[in-house]
This record gives C-alpha cells, sequence and structure tokens, in this order.
C-alpha cells in the first residue's frame, strides 16, 4: 500500500504581531524573487535600510487589530490549520492518506512538513497551493520551495501540484454560497459588490503571468452564479505595492467612486484569498470602509473567504480527488 501525502499551501504569516516578528517575515517574504525580481544590488539595500525599518512596525500593529489572541496565531494561521484538519476527516483511510500544512514564508515551513512525510514513508506528494488564480509571485514560488527542500532533503518523491481552480464549478459555487448566506444575514442589501483581487505589476502580465486573466474569468463566473452584471459588480485590485504600475483599476479607487456616485451601501468579495487574512480584514474591513464612509458613504461590508466552511472542505476534497484519483484508486 502506497502512502500519499497532501500538502496545502498557503502564502504565509508572522509568528506574532510583533515588529520583530513581522521584520522576520517581511526579509523572508521581500527577498523572494518571485515577488520582488528587482535587481539585488538595488533592492537588498531599500529593503534592509528603508522598507523594513519603516514597514514592520506598521503592519505588526495592523496584524494587532485582527490578531486570534484566543489561539495566538495570525487568521490566515488560524483558517489554513482549520482547513487542514477539517479536510483530513473526510478521508477514512487514515494510514494511506497524510494531510498537513504549511507556509511559504514563516512557520510551518514547507521543508519542515515535507521532511515529516518523509518520515511517515509517504511515496507520493500532491502539493495544493491554496492560490485560486495562478501567478507566478505566487503558485511558481510555493513550485520553487519545494524543489528547494526536497533537493536539502535528498528525497525524489512522485511530486504533483495541483493546477489552479480559479473557474473550477465547486469553487465558484462555494463562492457564490458563502456569498449568498453573508448578504441574507443583511438588513440592506449593497448597492454594489466590487470583487477584489490582489495585485500584481502590470509588467508581469506583460510577460506572460496569466494570473489578470484568471481574476477575469473568476468574476465573469462569480457574476453568472449570482446574477449580476459587470457594472453592478466590477473587477479591481488591492494591495498595490511600491511604485511602478500595478493591475487597474485598484479597488480603493472603486471604493471612493462607489461613494462620489451617492452610494451609501455597498461590498467587497476577495475570490483571491481562501482565507482571511491581513489583506481582507485589515485593509479591506477596516482600512476601506474608513475610505469609503470618509468619501461620503456609510456601510463597507467585507464578505468572509471560504474560510473552513463545510463549502471550503467539500472544494479542496473536490481538488485532491481531482489531481490524484489514479493515486486513490491504486
Amino acid at each position: 500500500m502506497t502512502k500519499i501525502g497532501i500538502l496545502l499551501v498557503n502564502l504565509g504569516t508572522p509568528d506574532a504581531p510583533t515588529q520583530k516578528a513581522v521584520r522576520r517575515y517581511l526579509a523572508e517574504f521581500l527577498s523572494d524573487r518571485r515577488v520582488v525580481d528587482y535587481p539585488r544590488i538595488f533592492w537588498l539595500p531599500l529593503l534592509y535600510g528603508i522598507i523594513l525599518p519603516f514597514r514592520a512596525g506598521r503592519t505588526a500593529r495592523n496584524y494587532e487589530k485582527i490578531w486570534h489572541k484566543d489561539t495566538n496565531e495570525s487568521p490566515l494561521r488560524f483558517y489554513t490549520r482549520q482547513q487542514s484538519q477539517k479536510l483530513a476527516a473526510q478521508f477514512q483511510d487514515k494510514n494511506r492518506i497524510t494531510i498537513d500544512w504549511a507556509m511559504r514564508y514563516g512557520e510551518p515551513c514547507v521543508q519542515e512538513k515535507l521532511r515529516k512525510m518523509r518520515q511517515q514513508d509517504c511515496k507520493k506528494i500532491l502539493i495544493l497551493p491554496l492560490y485560486p488564480q495562478y501567478s507566478t509571485t505566487t503558485s511558481l514560488s510555493v513550485e520553487d520551495a519545494i524543489w528547494a527542500a526536497l533537493k536539502h532533503l535528498d528525497w525524489e518523491p512522485e511530486l504533483r501540484f495541483a493546477q489552479p481552480f480559479y473557474q473550477d464549478p465547486a469553487y465558484i459555487t462555494a463562492l457564490a454560497a458563502i456569498t449568498k448566506t453573508h448578504l441574507a444575514r443583511k438588513d440592506t442589501q449593497p448597492e454594489q459588490v466590487i470583487i477584489s483581487f490582489h495585485g500584481i505589476p502590470e509588467r508581469l502580465v506583460h510577460k506572460g503571468d496569466p494570473y489578470a486573466e484568471h481574476c477575469q474569468a473568476t468574476a465573469s463566473a462569480l457574476r453568472d452564479a449570482m446574477g449580476w452584471s459587470e457594472s453592478f459588480a466590477p473587477l479591481a485590485y488591492q494591495s498595490k505595492f511600491g511604485r511602478e504600475k500595478w493591475l487597474e483599476p485598484s479597488t480603493e479607487e472603486m471604493v471612493i467612486k462607489a461613494a462620489s456616485e451617492g452610494k451609501k451601501n455597498i461590498a467587497i468579495i476577495t475570490p483571491a484569498f481562501v482565507s482571511d487574512c491581513i489583506e481582507t480584514l485589515e485593509e479591506v474591513a477596516i482600512g476601506l470602509s474608513e475610505v469609503f464612509k470618509e468619501n461620503g458613504g456609510e456601510n463597507l461590508t467585507l464578505i468572509p473567504c471560504l474560510n473552513d466552511s463545510t463549502e471550503m472542505i467539500a472544494l479542496l476534497e473536490n481538488l485532491i480527488k481531482q489531481n490524484c484519483s489514479d493515486w486513490l484508486g491504486s
């Protein structure tokens, strides 16, 4: 009987909402050439001399606003752990299938979890990056980390990477279900729903990164599932970093535009994230809500991510079956 390992991988998180922990996390994240591909001779002095000293403290304060104090972990870590545990409970053959989780940056790292799977005698490994839309800045970076870890471990299991699921029917169905449930609880329905994705530099798309195309496909499929028009549910991009041109329009600009048009109630959904995190809970639910009110709006609601919902666990189970049905049947 061949043992199978399933490793869920999300972006990453600091260990604590402190300046020291956040600096350590950001240093690893922003040193990745897939994330920032500027020449190292220019980028590293800028990163360590200016960006980290000034950004780490501010980011730590933002993490403090959303930190899960009862479990002492970030929301991203909490939900990724929950996803792994709940998913594992769905598979009956516990002796054959090992399901675990890791972070691309920070802890637990992919090398640690792969070492554990090796010790458990897993011969076949499925890596499931928790990014619905493929990008070189995220999905390909996970592949880099996996290959580097295996090289360090001197181990060659049969390895697969799950395909991006940006328009998988189960993913779109899950997004629609979470959206309907959330909005049904609201006394006032939104006059507009902004479909907000994490942005990337525009030049990466010109170089062949399919991310923007995948985002557009997700937005279109979600509109169809919800019966929304494009004007009611426009696509936008958030989390811009640096001065170069990123994908547009920006989510903040769309929020200001909605307020200037007299809209009092809007919602934002963030399909690029399967787990609520600093980009959704702090940047959108807190930061952009304040921007909306400052410009004349009244209520901005964040539609939650899939998190550890029943729909999310069903999606993950379906993705595993899609990507290794021959393994599971052998």
